[in-house]
């Protein structure tokens, strides 16, 4: 029974890393021989990353529906290359994430991946050690949303 979890938990990750194989590849070489047209590494912020998110609210307290429904989407989305322990599986573990980084930089992150990827040196160095870049997994905001909750409910908030 292990063995047949292990083997569909391999299978997941190798679809997730070639469902969009062909775009990947593609920003993966243009990254690799030269920078897009806009990708200014020295305009990139550090602290909020690269996307739409800008400012996300975030209450004190946590919300118990949101992180339910953050911990479906990851468990079918993400947990095939991350443990919620500081144990790197695939990628890096989940755990004290949310005390390390600002909502806007997960929630840019995990939407989109690929231009934070290609400026972050932080994740460009992360990308060193797991040998995988992130796939773009097609998260919606709300599901990126939800996904924080859920890692927010992981390092205890209450």
């Amino acid at each position: 029974m292990k063995k047949l979890m292990v083997f569909c938990l391999m299978a997941m990750f190798i679809y997730a890393c070639s469902s969009n194989s062909n775009e990947s590849k593609k920003a993966e070489s243009t990254s690799e021989v030269s920078a897009p047209a806009g990708n200014d590494a020295s305009a990139y912020d550090e602290h909020r990353g690269e996307g739409k998110f800008t400012n996300v609210e975030i209450g004190e307290k946590l919300d118990p529906a949101m992180a339910a429904e953050g911990k479906l989407v990851a468990d079918v989305k993400c947990a095939s290359c991350h443990k919620m322990s500081d144990e790197r599986l695939v990628g890096p573990g989940w755990k004290g994430v949310t005390e390390r980084r600002k909502p806007e930089w997960i929630m840019n992150f995990v939407t989109n991946p690929d231009p934070m990827l290609d400026k972050d040196p932080a994740l460009q160095a992360q990308l060193e050690l797991c040998l995988v870049r992130m796939p773009n997994q097609n998260i919606t905001d709300e599901e990126a949303r939800q996904i924080y909750e859920y890692m927010r409910e992981n390092d205890g908030v209450k």
